[in-house]
């Protein structure tokens, strides 16, 4: 247990060092793609987090021999979006509070493109329902439907490389760590800092998700409960690390784009990989993930539909989070 606890500890520290290397890198190539800076999270650093758990849904769904384990990565596409719908956005909100004084701030008041966000809540919406719609009936063809979630992602893709109205990146970026002395560092170099640093956090996630089942093995918690309620937490880490960075350095806008990029990914890419190699059927816990998450997203495009959102309004989301929790461990009771 106590080789548990230090690979816990060692791994989650690897994998905010990795993610300050991997923002600076990707604030670095947005610039040199001319990306504004929501483009920037919404899609590159989004695609890249994204990429070790949607690793883990594929491997799982598609390669697993049985249906638990492909139970495991039914409940990872469901789980990952609640996680990022109320744990990340919370830690957005707290870590706002959290920094006003050192960020020079009189508010906590959220420094966002507020429609373009209500916007993305909307879409995510839209998709995330059909999703869910899909697990509560049987029919013969659902499989194919996987598709339209491929489809979805490619269209968001296209909007956010084509909106308009997106901010730039200032002129003033902190130098590439893998060239300090640079002010305009190489493009080989951006992409060896930002590969370098995304295998760091994929090799530290899945590390730190092994030792999230093993504490929930020596805890005699059920494998239902591990899937849904602690190993997403442990997936979805690099999201919420990248976040509490660009929001500690100011930049919401690189953090709350990021979120929102990765939630979206998370209702198509292992979704359709899940709905291609399972029947995709819920039960009262996916039901329950479905619902908590939709709470959070109609609440989130609430407050950004309003504009002028404060830290503080985003921090309760995280609640949401709880009630799954405590729901799962009393239906697991």
């Amino acid at each position: 247990m106590a080789l548990t606890a230090l690979l816990f500890l060692l791994s989650a520290a690897a994998i905010y060092a990795a993610c300050e290397y991997f923002v600076n890198s990707i604030e670095w190539l947005g610039k040199k793609l001319n990306l504004g800076e929501t483009a920037t999270g919404t899609v590159l650093a989004a695609f890249g987090t994204a990429l070790p758990e949607s690793a883990v849904t594929f491997v799982a769904v598609i390669m697993g021999r049985t249906a638990e384990v492909r139970d495991i990565g039914v409940g990872a596409a469901m789980g990952g979006p609640l996680v990022l719908a109320t744990i990340a956005y919370a830690v957005v909100g707290l870590a706002l509070w959290g920094n006003r004084r050192r960020l020079g701030r009189a508010t906590v008041r959220v420094q966002v493109e507020h429609a373009r966000l209500a916007r993305d809540q909307a879409w995510f919406l839209s998709i995330f329902v059909v999703k869910c719609g899909l697990g509560l009936i049987a029919f013969a063809f659902k499989a194919w439907l996987g598709i339209l979630f491929l489809l979805g992602y490619a269209i968001y893709v296209w909007r956010e490389l084509k909106g308009e109205g997106d901010t730039a990146h200032g002129d003033e970026l902190e130098a590439l760590k893998f060239q300090p002395s640079s002010s305009n560092p190489s493009v080989p170099m951006v992409v060896l800092q930002a590969t370098l640093s995304l295998l760091v956090i994929a090799v530290a996630s899945h590390v730190f998700v092994l030792q999230i089942e093993s504490i929930g093995n020596a805890m005699h918690l059920p494998p239902h409960l591990v899937a849904l309620v602690l190993s997403p937490v442990a997936t979805e880490l690099p999201e919420t690390m990248n976040a509490l960075i660009w929001v500690r350095q100011g930049k919401e806008r690189l953090a709350l784009a990021n979120i929102s990029g990765a939630m979206m990914i998370q209702a198509t890419i292992p979704s359709a990989l899940a709905i291609f190699a399972t029947p995709w059927m819920f039960d009262k816990p996916l039901i329950m993930a479905g619902i908590m998450t939709a709470a959070a997203i109609v609440y989130l495009w609430w407050l950004f539909r309003r504009g002028h959102v404060d830290g503080r309004k985003l921090a309760p989301v995280g609640l949401l989070y709880g009630v799954f929790a405590a729901y799962m461990f009393w239906l697991m009771g």
